[in-house]
């Protein structure tokens, strides 16, 4: 992609509006742009990371055993009317009523919706176990909308959507989650921590919040210094297998949110130099609920037995468009975002140092040409501006890996090789400079 044919809409400044540097910094970048308050367009530089989150958390989804379907943004009021949400949602449900005086609300979560589907269309509990999830826009009527993506009004979520014949097999469920949630945000470059939480308007027993650590993370957290260096679950996980010592290993350090954080249990079980005292910044959430919505919205099978019984569901949360907040919060300098490799909008920035030079701009083209080729995404810059803006554009932007190109350089057949990251320089031969962030990349990737 050419930057001279690209909409990337930099701001030298940072906008008074914004408080936190993940906001800052995605306006800056040119990723977002400010419809109203809590409302972004996401510009195509932000899009691009967006979608490769997504695929991240639809890969996972489906290793795990998850099945995607799309269900709509707007929904029956009747149909909370009989789990009987309706009314004790709150304020922050969107209500509507079309030209036909229906009344329909632009949904906050679907679990009512989702207990309808799987209502109408299984019977047994031989096709169960069963999780549906989607990835889909939501809308919650936030009083004060702020910090950007990260308490923004509409906003991108996967929800996923577990049913099972008993508590048990629904708790093995949450398990396979569970799981694959340490390994979908690991995938992106962050580690989050699962901690015990409230399970809020959603209800249930058990839930678990995954929390990535930021000094500007919206909830207090208390965690043992342990649980940071936990081994991810590998690729070869066994989802149909036993998940309860990954899920033990990775619960049995103290770990809890702010709400039902316990003081004494703290101090006694945890030494004093492994004491982590912080704020988090949620990026999901998983919950066991039981028969909360199968009860009174009468989702039943036929048990083994012959009976009809409520299924005991689930739910599970990713938000899609906060991690973008969330993984900039995480990884960011003075000079802008620092990207990890997975999610990054590009994955190479090409900075053309004397565009117009017939050499340099065929060379230029031809890196471009062998990047694509490797399946990599990149950015070049053949834009006439002096290379200190460049330079200043890139590092803001935050691309992992910057190829510059120019004339002192290539008179000695070189280019420069910059990571991000480390702020890391090699001088490599153009084509060797192409092999070696590939090799990079894959060392550090995953199918």
């Amino acid at each position: 992609m050419r930057l001279s044919r690209y909409l990337l809409p930099t701001l030298k400044e940072n906008p008074a509006e914004a408080q936190i540097a993940s906001h800052r910094l995605m306006l800056r970048a040119g990723l977002i742009r400010q419809e109203a308050a809590g409302i972004y367009s996401w510009l195509p530089a932000g899009l691009r990371t967006l979608r490769k989150i997504e695929a991240i958390v639809r890969e996972e989804m489906n290793r795990a055993g998850a099945l995607e379907l799309l269900m709509p943004t707007l929904q029956l009021a009747d149909l909370w009317r009989e789990s009987g949400r309706y009314d004790a949602y709150g304020p922050e449900m969107l209500r509507i009523r079309d030209r036909h005086e229906r009344e329909l609300l632009y949904g906050p979560t679907n679990e009512d919706m989702v207990t309808a589907i799987f209502r109408a269309n299984v019977k047994s509990y031989r096709a169960l176990p069963m999780n549906l999830y989607h990835v889909q826009w939501k809308f919650r009527d936030e009083q004060r909308p702020r910090f950007g993506v990260m308490r923004g009004r509409e906003f991108l979520m996967k929800d996923a959507y577990s049913f099972d014949v008993d508590e048990a097999a629904a708790r093995r469920s949450y398990q396979r989650m569970f799981v694959a949630y340490l390994r979908t945000f690991a995938r992106m470059g962050i580690r989050a921590i699962p901690m015990r939480a409230e399970t809020g308007p959603i209800g249930g027993d058990l839930s678990h919040e995954f929390l990535v650590l930021a000094q500007t993370g919206e909830s207090a957290v208390y965690c043992d210094k342990a649980v940071l260096d936990l081994p991810i679950p590998g690729a070869g996980v066994d989802y149909d297998g036993d998940l309860d010592p990954i899920v033990r290993q990775w619960t049995a350090p103290y770990a809890a949110t702010e709400d039902v954080h316990d003081f004494e249990r703290f101090e006694r079980e945890v030494p004093a130099e492994r004491r982590l005292q912080t704020r988090g910044i949620e990026v999901g959430q998983v919950f066991y609920f039981g028969t909360k919505y199968s009860a009174p919205m009468k989702a039943l099978v036929t048990g083994p037995d012959g009976g009809d019984k409520p299924i005991h569901g689930g739910s599970y949360g990713i938000g899609v468009s906060r991690l973008l907040g969330a993984i900039i919060e995480a990884g960011h300098d003075d000079a802008g975002i620092v990207w990890p490799d997975a999610v990054a909008p590009f994955n190479v920035g090409i900075v053309n140092l004397d565009p117009g030079d017939a050499q340099i701009d065929e060379l230029c083209a031809g890196v471009h040409g062998a990047l694509e080729a490797m399946g990599l995404d990149a950015l070049h810059d053949d834009t006439d501006e002096r290379p200190g803006v460049k330079f200043a554009r890139m590092d803001l932007l935050g691309l992992p890996w910057q190829l510059i190109v120019g004339r002192r350089g290539l008179s000695q057949g070189t280019v420069e090789l910059k990571r991000r990251a480390t702020g890391e320089r090699l001088t490599l031969a153009p084509y060797d400079a192409v092999a070696h962030i590939g090799r990079c990349l894959e060392n550090s990737g995953e199918e």
